[in-house]
């Protein structure tokens, strides 16, 4: 298990006590709804959409935004310092190696994966001269959409089995003053493992590396142990964090990630769910 001890030692040794269980503990991680049904209660706020440039650009609503523990916008709300703190250790370590996809998982569903991933990229999305495209890549649960509170009849899937182009699924995230470039995916689907490894993930992948060189670009993956999605995927990424949570993610899981996470590269490993507030956070 040296990777992911290594990663947690680095934690502790920085000393790092915020924590993100009063944010993701009580995340609901229910199925993605079907094609063509509401996505959240967000939506009946209607959120208003423009066009910036060729993009569409969404204005989200905040009260539904805190109602789904999406905390990171808020520079006010204490919680968002957590994400902030792992914001910066995760970008000093990537640009020190000139990456900028990073994919966050989980070993199993329940850890607060998504909610991580879409935190974080709100987070980065705060920061001067930073931008973050955050792509929903858990084809079997997408749940961006939902936590969002966007209407998603144009995703990820659409690009894949080539009906839109990838400039037409992507939007623009706006909360407040600072927007996030969202890719997400539209629906479920039983195949997401031939997805995973087929030709048009990778042109998918090689796209946004051309096209959002400029952006930080966070990928919120299934869990790793669920099927053989994430490792199909991994040649093809810069680097990981792994969400595990206490009382979910037992000693054995663990040890499986890391056998399946030995060839690349572990930026963090995020401990959630702990039981005492005092006990620390480790990334």
């Amino acid at each position: 298990m040296e990777k992911i001890k290594q990663a947690v030692e680095q934690a502790k040794a920085g000393k790092i006590g915020e924590r993100l269980h009063s944010v993701i503990a009580e995340h609901d991680q229910s199925t993605s709804a079907a094609r063509g049904e509401p996505q959240s209660r967000a939506q009946k706020a209607e959120p208003v959409a423009k066009h910036h440039g060729s993009v569409p650009e969404i204005t989200l609503n905040w009260p539904d935004l805190e109602r789904h523990r999406v905390v990171a916008h808020n520079v006010a709300d204490p919680r968002a310092r957590a994400f902030d703190i792992l914001r910066t250790q995760v970008l000093q370590v990537m640009d020190q190696k000139n990456w900028h996809v990073l994919a966050i998982t989980s070993p199993t569903t329940g850890c607060g994966k998504t909610l991580t991933a879409i935190n974080l990229a709100l987070s980065i999305a705060r920061q001067p001269e930073r931008s973050a495209l955050l792509v929903d890549m858990d084809l079997q649960r997408p749940q961006i959409a939902k936590s969002l509170g966007l209407t998603c009849d144009n995703g990820l899937l659409g690009v894949l089995e080539r009906r839109i182009t990838l400039s037409d699924a992507i939007l623009k995230a706006r909360i407040g003053k600072h927007q996030v470039t969202v890719l997400a995916c539209e629906t479920s689907t039983s195949h997401s493992s031939e997805w995973m490894a087929s030709r048009e993930m990778s042109s998918v992948i090689e796209d946004i590396r051309r096209g959002y060189s400029s952006h930080t670009v966070i990928l919120d993956m299934p869990p790793i142990l669920a099927s053989d999605d994430v490792i199909s995927i991994l040649p093809r990424l810069d680097c990981v964090l792994l969400v595990a949570a206490v009382g979910i993610s037992t000693v054995s899981e663990i040890q499986q990630c890391n056998r399946h996470l030995q060839s690349t590269e572990v930026v963090r490993v995020v401990l959630n769910k702990t039981a005492d507030a005092g006990a620390g956070y480790y990334y």
